[in-house]
C-alpha cells in the first residue's frame, strides 16, 4: 500500500470530525481520522524498516510537498522526530516548515536528536523567530521554551520571543505560553518582562490568565500576577 492507503486503511471518522473542531484552521475534508498513537506506530515502523523498497516510500512521501491530508502532515512531523542525525534532521525540519498551516502540526514536530544537540540547536533557533511564517516563528519560539528553560538558561534567551510582533493569534499564543512557563521556570529573569510591559496588552493578559491556571506558580506568585494585569488604559504599551 501507499502511504496514503495505510492512512485510509486507520481511518475513523468520528475521530476525523473531532479532530478538525480543535484545528479550524484546516478544511474538513483534509482530515482523515487517524489516531495519534497509531500515528506514532506507523511513523516509528517506517522510520525503522531498512529495506530499500520502503526507503524509498519514506523518502518520496516526505518530498511530496505539500501533502493533501492533515493526517499526512502529522505524519511527516512524525518521521521527522524519528531522524537521528542532526544536519538531516535540520534540512528536513526547514524543508516541511513551510507547508505547515496549523497548530497542531507544528506543535507534534519537536524531533528528539535536539535533546542531545542544544548547542546547535541554539544557532538555528533565531532564525526561525524571525520568520515571517506563523508557524516557522511558533516552532522557533517552541523550541527555545523545550529545550532552554531549565539547566541551559540564559536571561537573555527571553528576548527573542519579546521581541516578535507577528499579529497572528497561533504566534501570540505561543509567546504567552512560553512566557508563562518562564515564570513558572525562571520567575526572578521574567517577571521584569511583565512588570516593565514589554508584551503587547493582549500577550501581557494571556501570559497571566496561563500562569495562574499553572500549578507550577505558587499562590503567592498568582496574586502578584494578577495585580499586573493591563486594561484598556494601558494600550500605549501595546506593542502588537
Amino acid at each position: 500500500m501507499t502511504v496514503q492507503e495505510e492512512l485510509f486503511a486507520l481511518q475513523d471518522r468520528e475521530y476525523a470530525d473531532f479532530q478538525s473542531r480543535l484545528v479550524p484552521t484546516v478544511s474538513r475534508q483534509t482530515f482523515i481520522g487517524v489516531r495519534v498513537p497509531q500515528l506514532r506506530k506507523l511513523a516509528k515502523r517506517m522510520g525503522k524498516v531498512r529495506e530499500k523498497q520502503m526507503q524509498e516510500q519514506r523518502q518520496d512521501f516526505m518530498q511530496a510537498l505539500p501533502h493533501s491530508y492533515y493526517d499526512e502532515n502529522m505524519l511527516h512531523s512524525l518521521l521527522i522526530s524519528e531522524i537521528n542525525d542532526f544536519d538531516a534532521c535540520i534540512s528536513a525540519v526547514d524543508a516541511f516548515l513551510p507547508y505547515i498551516d496549523n497548530w497542531a502540526v507544528c506543535d507534534i514536530l519537536p524531533p528528539r536528536i535536539f535533546k542531545k544537540e542544544h548547542r546547535r540547536l541554539l544557532a538555528e533557533i533565531p532564525r526561525w523567530i524571525g520568520s515571517d511564517q506563523t508557524y516557522t516563528c511558533r516552532f522557533g519560539i517552541e523550541m527555545l521554551m523545550t529545550h532552554f528553560l531549565d539547566d541551559d538558561f540564559k536571561p537573555r534567551y527571553l528576548e527573542l520571543p519579546a521581541q516578535v510582533h507577528l499579529d497572528e493569534y497561533y504566534v501570540r499564543m505561543m509567546v504567552a505560553w512560553f512566557f508563562a512557563t518562564a515564570l513558572a521556570k525562571q520567575w526572578k529573569a521574567t517577571v521584569p518582562y511583565l512588570e516593565n510591559h514589554k508584551l503587547g496588552i493582549w500577550t501581557h493578559n494571556k501570559t497571566i490568565q496561563k500562569a495562574c491556571e499553572s500549578y507550577r506558580i505558587t499562590a503567592d506568585q498568582k496574586e502578584y500576577l494578577k495585580g499586573l494585569r493591563l486594561g484598556k488604559a494601558a494600550g500605549a504599551f501595546d506593542r502588537g
